[in-house]
């Protein structure tokens, strides 16, 4: 099977054939029919470092949907030709473990085939599209984790969301179905026109911009120095920011703004089962539409590449195996 392999930062993702894996006992071997591109993995290429205990050598891809085509031995949850959805258990944090992380932890959704752990499977809804699926795991499971769970996001909150891309966007429209008060930054203007569809009050390049705005809550999908000390500036008094990016390895801020301010800053990152489960039913419902771009499988190193380079709107997927 046609694979794009990764080694490290200094061999990119190149293709290489692998030989088909045989899946184990609480496995099974699914046809990925779509694998959404994640800008984590644009990050691993530049060598950032993301503390899931990624496994060198590894088919990267950890947006994966597809279908079931062969059983391990002993008892299963789903049965050959099932659509599935492989969920990245990030949650309880506490109980996460990356080892059985597809594209993580272990060979992803780059290559024709791949192995899912039963515990990790979500059978998808039939009227939810294979690449919906897959950017459902993560993309858009991890955003709203992060505006219900970590942001706690209500009818009654004016929220600021840094970095409408991909997650953004998506942070976005599940805000909006709150029914709050949503406010995008971004320094790429073209992506305004989607996210005021998707229920921005309005959208700026900077906060600053927003100086008239008291600000319960900012979720920053960008993550530097830069975003998140303005972050601290333009929340209201003991207000949170929530950060999901990871844009730099590292970050520094004022401790006493944060101190005096009374601001509760937060990480939040992925999602939990029950998360996918209800992001695959507000798409069943049409509640909320990710905006897909799909791109040939030969160009997924482009597209990791269009990614690092902040060229992408929306959320690029690949179909590896279209038989």
């Amino acid at each position: 099977m046609k694979t794009f392999r990764f080694d490290g930062p200094d061999s990119g993702v190149y293709p290489v054939h692998l030989p088909i894996p045989e899946p184990g006992e609480g496995q099974v071997l699914i046809a990925v029919k779509a694998a959404g591109l994640c800008h984590s993995d644009a990050h691993f290429l530049t060598g950032h470092e993301i503390s899931t205990g990624l496994k060198l050598p590894i088919t990267l891809g950890h947006e994966v949907a597809g279908t079931v085509v062969k059983l391990g031995p002993g008892p299963s949850v789903v049965q050959i030709g099932d659509h599935v959805a492989v969920a990245l258990l990030s949650h309880p944090a506490e109980q996460a473990d990356w080892t059985t992380a597809i594209g993580l932890g272990y060979d992803g959704g780059y290559g024709e085939y791949a192995l899912a752990h039963n515990d990790h499977l979500v059978k998808i809804p039939e009227n939810v599209s294979f690449p919906e699926a897959a950017v459902a795991t993560d993309s858009i499971s991890t955003a709203y984790h992060a505006v219900l769970s970590t942001a706690q996001v209500t009818s009654s909150t004016t929220v600021a969301i840094l970095g409408i891309g991909g997650l953004g966007m998506n942070a976005v429209m599940i805000a909006a179905l709150q029914g709050a008060k949503v406010y995008g930054v971004d320094l790429n203007t073209a992506k305004y026109e989607d996210a005021k569809r998707c229920g921005t009050i309005a959208c700026a390049t900077t906060l600053e911009a927003f100086a008239n705005v008291t600000f319960d809550v900012i979720i920053d999908f960008v993550g530097t120095t830069s975003t998140i000390s303005t972050a601290i500036s333009a929340v209201k008094i003991s207000g949170t920011i929530v950060v999901v990016g990871l844009a730099s390895s590292t970050f520094e801020i004022r401790s006493s703004e944060l101190v005096v301010r009374s601001i509760t800053l937060k990480g939040s990152l992925g999602a939990s089962k029950t998360d996918l489960l209800n992001v695959l039913d507000l798409i069943s419902t049409g509640k909320i539409s990710p905006k897909l771009v799909e791109i040939p499988f030969d160009d997924v190193p482009n597209g990791l590449k269009a990614l690092a380079e902040n060229k992408v709107e929306g959320r690029l997927f690949t179909r590896p195996c279209i038989e």
